[in-house]
């Protein structure tokens, strides 16, 4: 299984490139297409392990003012 994430940015925000470097620090790799961030969980994975990630990713991208969104097949 594999969680996407889609970001939103603020001008009044953190820069894009420091909400990408505290997303690959969370084991988010770049992508190309409808979502800007992945991260492949190589197998599946339980609804409690998705909810830390998202909680994990609140943590990491606070006080940037960047809206996300994720999705997780």
């Amino acid at each position: 299984m594999e969680t996407y994430v889609r970001i939103t940015f603020d001008s009044e925000g953190g820069k894009p490139s420091e909400v990408a470097d505290r997303l690959l620090s969370a084991g988010f790799v770049p992508t190309h297409g409808n979502y800007d961030f992945v991260y492949d969980w190589h197998g599946s994975v339980r609804r409690d392990q998705v909810l830390e990630l998202t909680d994990a990713v609140t943590e990491q991208l606070r006080g940037f003012q960047v809206l996300f969104e994720i999705e997780t097949v």
